[in-house]
């Protein structure tokens, strides 16, 4: 990539966040309710990135998306430990391919432990492919 002396870039700083470190199960078990919990926080950054075209703009924007993200495993932790084992452990050691299908039983205890403790449903087939239309002002940056 070529850049010219007037382009900025951030510096480490800048872009140092805690990162998320989970396991590709891990994240795949708390994925549906993640994406539902930080939804606000994800739409503002993929508009972001969508409107103004430069990731350098967006970065606060991305930070948040991370901050939720740890809020939210970090709730999860604290409130259905056990039953978040249980599901990412079964999506791991079921299949080759961590399909779903295998761990209904294990998804639908944490399911419930999580609209139970954290007051988040598990989104229905479809949620996330929806039109939704934001609020939020880009632009003005």
């Amino acid at each position: 990539m070529v850049i010219t002396n007037d382009i900025t870039l951030p510096s480490d700083e800048e872009l140092t966040v805690q990162e998320l470190n989970l396991s590709t199960s891990a994240l795949r078990a708390g994925a549906f309710h993640l994406g539902k919990s930080c939804e606000n926080q994800n739409n503002e950054f993929m508009l972001c990135r969508q409107e103004l075209d430069d990731p350098r703009a967006c970065i606060n924007e991305g930070k948040a998306v991370t901050s939720c993200a740890l809020d939210f495993f970090r709730k999860v932790k604290k409130t259905c430990h056990e039953e978040f084992l249980q599901y990412a452990t079964c999506l791991d050691k079921s299949s080759g391919n961590m399909a779903f299908g295998h761990c209904r039983k294990t998804q639908g205890v944490f399911d419930k432990c999580v609209s139970d403790n954290l007051g988040i449903d598990r989104p229905e087939y479809g949620y996330f492919t929806r039109a939704k239309v934001s609020n939020v002002l880009i632009c003005n940056k």
